[in-house]
């Protein structure tokens, strides 16, 4: 199945800019929910539609998007380019990577933990700060090299670039229900073991969190 990769920017028009405010919040749990809302208007032609797209924020207002069908017309964006995705792979192919991704596991017992908080928990308080970018590194690429045991591909070098944690501040509730999740900002390189398994990968994405800017996987030839 070909996809399509789609590059698309909000619209500098007077009267888009005016709603910036709740396009591009300042609080950052505020503008992931906000982007998850936003790249819907482009899919939504129907309201049972399941989400069947891929998004990262690149930068302010620039959104990459991986999805099944191309993207609708929208007076929210100035520009929307589209390409098809249809990548030829086969093993032993070598690839540069990119990935934002909410990287969680099962504990014993069930439940899912988001796999860096669950390290840094077990730490005293004290040192959770400054062993904080160790943990996601290790705890990070530990991950990663499980789902391509899964997926179709060998990780060959991978760096934890940041880890943040975002709450959705739009939960109604108490606080301490309020949904929250670790973000790993992962590169590095890779080698593709299996190349029907890796490609579907690409196409539903890694990890949790996918209809909030995770689990696309960006990758390009390493030279």
């Amino acid at each position: 199945m070909t996809l399509f990769m789609s590059r698309v920017s909000i619209s500098r028009k007077p009267s888009i800019q005016a709603l910036n405010a709740l396009l591009l919040p300042d609080d950052a749990g505020d503008r992931t929910d906000a982007h998850h809302r936003l790249l819907w208007t482009l899919f939504a032609d129907d309201p049972d539609r399941r989400r069947d797209f891929l998004w990262r924020e690149e930068r302010a207002g620039e959104f990459l998007v991986l999805s099944v069908r191309e993207p609708m017309a929208c007076d929210l964006f100035s520009r929307v380019d589209v390409k098809p995705y249809d990548p030829v792979l086969k093993a032993g192919d070598r690839l540069f990577f990119a990935l934002r991704a909410n990287a969680t596991r099962t504990k014993k017992g069930g439940g899912r933990v988001d796999v860096v908080m669950d390290a840094l928990f077990a730490l005293p308080k004290d040192k959770r700060a400054a062993q904080r970018m160790d943990i996601a590194q290790s705890e990070g690429a530990s991950w990663l090299e499980r789902q391509g045991d899964r997926n179709g591909f060998r990780v060959l070098k991978c760096e934890v670039t940041d880890y943040s944690v975002r709450a959705l501040t739009t939960h109604r509730g108490s606080r301490k229900g309020q949904p929250q999740f670790g973000i790993l900002d992962l590169q590095g390189a890779l080698e593709v073991t299996e190349p029907e398994a890796f490609r579907q990968i690409l196409q539903i994405g890694l990890g949790r969190a996918k209809a909030f800017g995770c689990g696309l996987m960006l990758v390009r030839r390493a030279v």
